[in-house]
């Protein structure tokens, strides 16, 4: 069994899958760090300073004591994280996109395939038989 299992492991589309996982996971890093540190920056300085992750719709407001501590915490619909992740999603389709397009340039078209050529017709087999048959 475990022999199996090593064979298993060692193929290579096991092995292929998870390098494939483990760039993924980097690239939703690495994209998720352009979208808040750069993008989002560029886009709330055209919207007149608005930082979407701040935007939310408030249910119930925070209750604080007397002292400063809060009791109650604040209770809210945060719909600019939820921009801000529409947005990430929308950039990451754009990039793997133009990975896919990339990559599909550096393929090689396939070699035209040449069609066999083309065997007596219906009638043609037909005459010969009975050609066949008269002799």
């Amino acid at each position: 069994m475990l022999k199996e299992f090593k064979e298993f492991i060692m193929t290579g589309n096991v092995i292929d899958l998870a390098v494939a996982v483990l760039l993924a996971g980097a690239m939703g890093l690495v994209v998720s760090g352009f979208v808040s540190d750069v993008m989002m920056p560029i886009v709330g300085h055209f919207s007149g300073g608005l930082d979407f992750a701040d935007m939310k719709v408030v249910l119930d407001e925070a209750v604080v004591a007397a002292d400063g501590t809060v009791t109650k915490p604040e209770n809210a619909i945060l719909y600019g994280k939820w921009i801000n992740a529409i947005i990430n999603l929308v950039i990451v389709g754009f990039v793997l996109f133009m990975i896919v397009k990339a990559y599909n340039k550096t393929k090689t078209p396939p070699a035209p395939v040449e069609e066999a050529p083309a065997g007596p017709t219906a009638e043609e087999l037909l005459a010969e038989i009975r050609d066949a048959l008269k002799k």
